[in-house]
Parts: structure tokens; C-alpha cells; sequence
């Protein structure tokens, strides 16, 4: 990445590797606003907005642009093309940002990318959507464009789970909400946790549903926090967090995690286990290893140690070893689109149905690790249910397992009737939490 001179231009150079090259959105973000600290917090508050904001509404974004572009999307310059959408995004969504603003500054980094003979093209498309931005608005034809996520998404959802709740889910994916972070109970109090915080100008609300978990806003480097520092914090969503709890590993146990990255219910186990047993996290490649060990090193857990380990293949010597196995397995990731929103942009049914059966496929090796009355914690970050409710079925008909009744574990729920059934499907907009999926089943004693 180049060196850039303000945000928007950042935002650019942003936009340009996830849309142009196909990097992860949260990986260049991030990677963008740690080297580029000089630039004050609200310019990097700008750059985050336009960068997220444009993925979260780019299938509307480019519809507009095809209505008032002669040139369609696919065919415009790569650079003009990322111009262009973001600037739509602040035209359309930024209400602080006056539309000439938007426009000029669009025409600056044309000219600056040696785009200058586009400047007039630029301009125009941009001034005509500013014009007519309330007559698009009312205009948007039908649920994929003004929630900006792909049909067979919003058909597969309506099938599962009916027009209303799929309508409140994409509502909620566009909703900003608070960092979720974990307290890790075992290093440091809450009342300890929360005082840093707030010496340091944080702030943090306790979640009614989880006694370890806070809210944080008005936070500028969580890297810079104290509580993160020291490993008192750990970024984890909620629903994430009740895997830990639907676990519930008992102090002494052997807990492994096949695939641990980047550590978030390793580290949660190791932190209920307050110092005793033994939790191994695993994972295909060195470096999503990497990740896991930066965390272990931050918060100083001696009781969790790494491996790289293809969960495809059986390990003969971890066999009817673990008490308790978190099997988080690769996913369509549909449930985060709030945070992750260029998932979608990749991510095909197709895709999604195959991963259903890598998930049967692992499981049918990884299930032999778990000693007699031992758990299994399956999860997923996606809401479908071939690679939900309908893998843990399948599960349990064909291996030595059964389910387990969830309503005490998880009782800040109370009311969800598939609780009993050992499972549970969160959906973003029902509660404060991502869109994931888990279920716990015990491995029977004979």
C-alpha cells in the first residue's frame, strides 16, 4: 500500500485491495489504520465508515451507479470505479458530508490517479445521483438492492425462516453496535477492568446476558488499552462467548479446539479452567497458529498450548482424550455480515453447500477425541441450516452422541425452546449478538 496523504485517499487505497485484489476486509483495515496512526482520530473514524460502509452497501451502490452511468460498473476503470462507490456511499448514507464535498473531492483523486480526461465523467455521475438521491431512495427495487445483499441469500432465508425475521436480520447487519469484549475473570475483577477503562476515558456497558462480557464505544486503539494490554480483555462476540458457557469445562479437564483461530474459545476455556487442566488449540497453518499465540502471549495463559493440525486427519494419539471439544468449524460466514460484509460478495450457495459437507466430513474424524461422557461443542458463524441444525441431526444419528439439555447452562435465554434440545441458532436483530449457531452433545458412555 502506498503512502496516502488524507483519509479519503486512504479509503481508496483500502477499497482498491478488498474490491480490486480480494483481501479480507478486516485484515487491510486494520493493517491500513496501524500504519497510518499519524492521521487524527477523525480522519480514521472517516476511513473506517467509508471503507465499511461502501462493502455494506455496495450491490445497491452499483445499481445506482448502472442507473446513471453510461459506462456499467464492470467496465469502468478499476480506480474510477472505486471513486465512484464510495463516493455514492457518501452521498447516499453520510449526511454530515455536503454532496459538493463528496463530489470535488471525488474529482481530486481522479486527477491525482492520473485520471484527469475522467474528471468530467466523474463529476457528472456523481452530481445527477446527488440531485435525484431522495427519488432513488424510494426507488430501490426490492429487498436484495436496498439491503445490498445477494437474492439467493434472502430466498434461502425467507424459506428457512420466513419474510419478517429475514427483513429483521438484514435491518440488524446494517446497525452499528458496540465492541463485544470478554473479561477474563481469571487475571483480573470486573470492577478492576472497568475502572481502566474508564481511566482511559472508555465506555463500557455490562451485557444483561453474560457476566463476563462488556460493550466498549468511544475507544480510539484497543491495542492501546490497558485491559487489553494485559489480556484482561479479549474481543469475543457474544454469541461466541455462550459456546464457552454451553461447554462449561470443569476445573482439571482436557479441552481441545480443532479449529482454534484466532483463540477466542480456547482462551474463554482456559480462563474458566482458572489456571488448572490443559487446553490444545489447533488449527491447518502456521500462521493462523500465529494469531492463536499472540493472544496466548498477551494474556499469559499457561494452561493452553498450539499445534498445527489438519483436522481431515485422524490423530491416533489425542483418541477418547478430550473432556470437552470445541469443533468451530470453516463456514459460509453469513452470520457476520455485519462485520465482515464482503463475505457476501464471494460466497455462493453453491460454496455454502459444500462446506456443509467438509463440516460432516471433520466431524466424522474429530468425534473420536472425546472420551466417554465427554462434550462436543459444535458451532458455526452462518445462518443455514444444511450446515446448522441439519449437520448436528445427522451428527448425532450416526455417531454415539446426544444432546444436551442447554436451559440451565445458558438460563439468560430463558424461553428458547430448542435450548432443550441442545442447540441454538442466534439470529442478528432477535439480540445483541452476531448470526451463529451451536450445539452441545455428549459423547454417550457406551
Amino acid at each position: 500500500m502506498s503512502e496516502v496523504a488524507d483519509s479519503r485517499e486512504l479509503s481508496l487505497e483500502v477499497l482498491m485491495e478488498i474490491l480490486e485484489k480480494g483481501r479480507p476486509s478486516h485484515m487491510v483495515l486494520r493493517q491500513a489504520l496501524e500504519k497510518y496512526q499519524y492521521l487524527s482520530r477523525p480522519e480514521r473514524a472517516l476511513v473506517t465508515r467509508l471503507t465499511e460502509g461502501t462493502l455494506e452497501y455496495l450491490i445497491q451502490i452499483d445499481y445506482i451507479l448502472n442507473q446513471y452511468s453510461k459506462v456499467p460498473v464492470p467496465k469502468m476503470k478499476p480506480v474510477i470505479r472505486t471513486i465512484l462507490r464510495m463516493s455514492v456511499y457518501q452521498i447516499m448514507y453520510l449526511d454530515r458530508i455536503p454532496h459538493s464535498a463528496a463530489c470535488n473531492e471525488a474529482v481530486k483523486l481522479a486527477v491525482k490517479r492520473r485520471f484527469s480526461g475522467l474528471k468530467g465523467f466523474v463529476n457528472g455521475v456523481l452530481r445527477n445521483i446527488a440531485r435525484e438521491k431522495d427519488t432513488i431512495r424510494k426507488s430501490l427495487p426490492d429487498l436484495s438492492v436496498r439491503y445490498s445483499v445477494p437474492s439467493w441469500i434472502i430466498d434461502m432465508w425467507n424459506k428457512e425462516l420466513g419474510s419478517e425475521q429475514t427483513e429483521e436480520i438484514l435491518k440488524a447487519f446494517l446497525q452499528e453496535r458496540p465492541l463485544t469484549v470478554r473479561c477474563n475473570f481469571s487475571l483480573a475483577g470486573k470492577e478492576e477492568i472497568l475502572a481502566s477503562l474508564k481511566a482511559q476515558n472508555v465506555l463500557a456497558e455490562a451485557s444483561p446476558y453474560a457476566d463476563s462480557v462488556l460493550l466498549l464505544k468511544s475507544y480510539d486503539y484497543l491495542e492501546a488499552l490497558e485491559a487489553f494490554q494485559r489480556g484482561w480483555i479479549q474481543v469475543q462476540d457474544l454469541s461466541s462467548v455462550f459456546a464457552g458457557i454451553a461447554a462449561s469445562p470443569k476445573a482439571g479437564s482436557f479441552v481441545l479446539d480443532v479449529c482454534g483461530a484466532p483463540g477466542g474459545k480456547s482462551l474463554h476455556a482456559a480462563d474458566l479452567l482458572k489456571g488448572t487442566g490443559m487446553v490444545e488449540t489447533r488449527d491447518l497453518t502456521e500462521y493462523k497458529i500465529g494469531l492463536i499465540q499472540e493472544n496466548i502471549l498477551r494474556t499469559g495463559f499457561s494452561n493452553i498450548r498450539t499445534k498445527v493440525w489438519d483436522a481431515l486427519t485422524l490423530d491416533e494419539t489425542m483418541i477418547e482424550k478430550a473432556d470437552v471439544l470445541f469443533a468451530d468449524l470453516p463456514c459460509s460466514g453469513l452470520g457476520i455480515l455485519g462485520k465482515k460484509p464482503d463475505i457476501k460478495l464471494h460466497m455462493t450457495k453453491e460454496n455454502a453447500n459444500e462446506l456443509a459437507k467438509l463440516q460432516r466430513q471433520i466431524l466424522s474424524v474429530v468425534w473420536q477425541y472425546v472420551k466417554p461422557g465427554g462434550t462436543l461443542l459444535y458451532s458455526t458463524c452462518t445462518i443455514h441450516q444444511a450446515e446448522n441444525q441439519e449437520n448436528a441431526e445427522w451428527f448425532m444419528e450416526h455417531y454415539p452422541f446426544e444432546p444436551v439439555d442447554l436451559t440451565q447452562r445458558l438460563h439468560s435465554l430463558e424461553g428458547e425452546p430448542s435450548l432443550e434440545k441442545g442447540w441454538m441458532q442466534f439470529l442478528p436483530g432477535k439480540g445483541p449478538w452476531d448470526g451463529f449457531f451451536l450445539a452441545a452433545m455428549r459423547r454417550k458412555e457406551n
